[in-house]
């Protein structure tokens, strides 16, 4: 499993503004899959949410998650998140994992 370390040392992120412990990927191609950036073991949980108007990707790390929004566009935002970020984010738009990978 890809870690936190390995994601911020790989891949251009910067922070989010008064969100502390996330991160948003930065990179003029709006269309990178999650494989890409983790590697073929990728394994996301889809969800959506009323407080997100876009489907949302999940990836759990040993040190914290990925949260990744695809737009209906086809265009993904990717949000690195510490461990203390990625159980706030998640509990704000109402997702609860499941070891399954269903909700």
């Amino acid at each position: 499993m890809v870690s936190l370390q390995t994601l911020l040392n790989r891949w251009h992120w910067r922070p989010i503004r008064n969100c502390p412990g996330r991160l948003v990927l930065v990179t003029t191609d709006r269309s990178i899959p999650l494989d890409t950036l983790l590697g073929s073991d990728a394994h996301a949980q889809t969800f959506t949410s009323d407080m997100a108007r876009d489907k949302i990707l999940v990836v759990p790390l040993d040190d914290g998650g990925l949260i990744s929004y695809t737009r209906a566009d086809g265009s993904v935002v990717h949000t690195l998140n510490t461990e203390e970020g990625f159980g706030r984010k998640l509990s704000q738009l109402g997702i609860s994992l499941t070891m399954d990978g269903a909700e």
